[in-house]
């Protein structure tokens, strides 16, 4: 039997669900996700984490940015059936005790959002950006990338270069850069 274009297109697909076991903010769940889906609708629509944003849904925003065993990503661009095992925080994961994390404090205090979509994105991108400049990691804004990096070295500029990926509607990338250096001693 031929079966014509129209005939193939026509025909039911099977979906296919897959079991993926991920441990998010602390906590050990169990999801079952179509093989397409994407980490953020994974958060979003199957475990209701809604902190995470889907800005731009093209891993240019930044919005969606959340931990995965400690080191920022963007959940757009990421598979949930990858993360089998994974340790992922999003921004309802950071506090503690009912004690906001030093950053969502200071984004508070130096009013570093407006219309606050970006802010759960900016929030997580500068968690891992502080134990990354910790860790002595240099960025396109280090002056001296043959010298060790000290978190010492930690300066709007750097500030402002690490958190390049994370973009904000509002402009708010002055307070932004305050907040995040606030907490850079408290963290």
């Amino acid at each position: 039997m031929n079966m014509s274009r129209r005939d193939v297109s026509e025909a039911p697909v099977a979906e296919t669900r897959v079991l993926v076991t991920v441990v998010v903010n602390g906590r050990s769940r169990h999801i079952e996700v179509e093989p397409r889906t994407t980490l953020l609708e994974a958060l979003r629509d199957e475990l209701r984490l809604t902190g995470t944003k889907k800005g731009c849904d093209r891993g240019e925003c930044g919005a969606c940015t959340v931990l995965l065993d400690g080191r920022r990503i963007l959940s757009c661009m990421s598979l949930a059936v990858m993360q089998e095992g994974k340790r992922i925080t999003t921004i309802e994961g950071l506090e503690r005790d009912g004690r906001l994390h030093p950053l969502q404090a200071a984004f508070i205090e130096h009013d570093g959002f407006q219309c606050g979509f970006c802010t759960s994105g900016q929030i997580m991108s500068a968690v891992a950006m502080l134990e990354e400049a910790r860790s002595g990691w240099p960025s396109a804004a280090t002056a001296d990338v043959t010298k060790p990096f000290t978190f010492a070295d930690l300066s709007a500029p750097e500030i402002r270069e690490r958190m390049s990926g994370n973009l904000c509607r509002c402009a708010c990338y002055p307070n932004i850069v305050a907040a995040v250096s606030t907490a850079a001693v408290e963290v």
